[in-house]
């Protein structure tokens, strides 16, 4: 498809900078459907007995991703975060916007690769881990599903399915969603984003809001002033307002599945 034909634009150079966040992953990478999958487990006691699945951006199993899976499992969500990438992100090829992409990186045929084995494999990967860590209790578990950049459509074709226990979800700063994306949701969306977003401009975003009004869906939007395509999830954490941008949006997309999957 032609980017006009999207709301959300495909990756692009946007997409691929950022900054790799400091800290210490407490979580471990298991096999789940033969894909890598981190898996960061709430504290002992802790626990709500819900399930975050985590689709990342382009710089796939980071230290950002792991350290954002992390705090869904500080506030009691076991959290799965998939490896579509399955060792080929953004973040092998760079550690910093200043680091250039290697000489001849074709950035449209590594999106086309990686887009065809997530299209595939969500939905298996999905109904495995649902499998794996709902089965004991399917009546009480509850899932959320979060996507940043390149996982935003996989959060929406999961919220548009009715067979697979999603009771809300959200993303950041998409990309690869059409119009109909917004039309087929059944269930809770927050918009994290970005006012100077090339991948989702202010156009668009209110086209996707009109649609979602339209269509009476339940929604939230939270927009920040001044802030880049990205803020979310690799954005400068040494700046005090992209940091606060950040750590915004993640505590309002866990108040987010607090409210649907256990006040709700």
């Amino acid at each position: 498809m032609a980017d006009s034909d999207y709301l959300a634009k495909p990756p692009s150079a946007c997409c691929f900078s950022g900054t790799i966040h400091r800290g210490t992953p407490r979580g471990r990478v298991e096999q789940v459907l033969d894909i890598p999958t981190y898996i960061a487990r709430p504290a002992e006691g802790k626990g709500n007995g819900h399930v975050v699945l985590y689709f990342p951006d382009v710089w796939g199993h980071s230290n950002n991703a792991f350290l954002l899976m992390d705090a869904f499992a500080d506030a009691g969500f076991l959290t799965l975060g998939i490896d579509y990438f399955r060792g080929d992100p953004i973040s092998k090829y760079r550690q910093s916007k200043n680091d250039p992409l290697p000489e001849g990186f074709d950035q449209a045929a590594w999106r086309a690769k990686h887009v065809a084995f997530a299209t595939e494999n969500v939905p298996k990967w999905a109904a495995a881990a649902r499998e794996r860590f709902g089965s004991t209790t399917p009546e009480k578990t509850k899932y959320a599903v979060v996507g940043y950049c390149f996982g935003a459509p996989y959060v929406m074709q999961m919220l548009a399915a009715t067979d697979n226990h999603v009771s809300a979800g959200a993303f950041a700063h998409p990309t690869l969603l059409k119009e109909e994306d917004f039309v087929g949701i059944k269930h809770p969306l927050l918009l994290s984003c970005a006012e100077n977003d090339h991948a989702f401009n202010t156009e668009s975003r209110r086209k996707a809001i009109d649609i979602l009004q339209r269509e009476n869906k339940v929604y939230h939007e939270q927009l920040f002033y001044g802030i880049a395509h990205g803020f979310a999830s690799k954005g400068d954490p040494d700046d005090p307002y992209q940091r606060w941008c950040k750590e915004q949006s993640l505590r309002a997309i866990i108040d987010w599945f607090d409210l649907w999957l256990i006040r709700s």
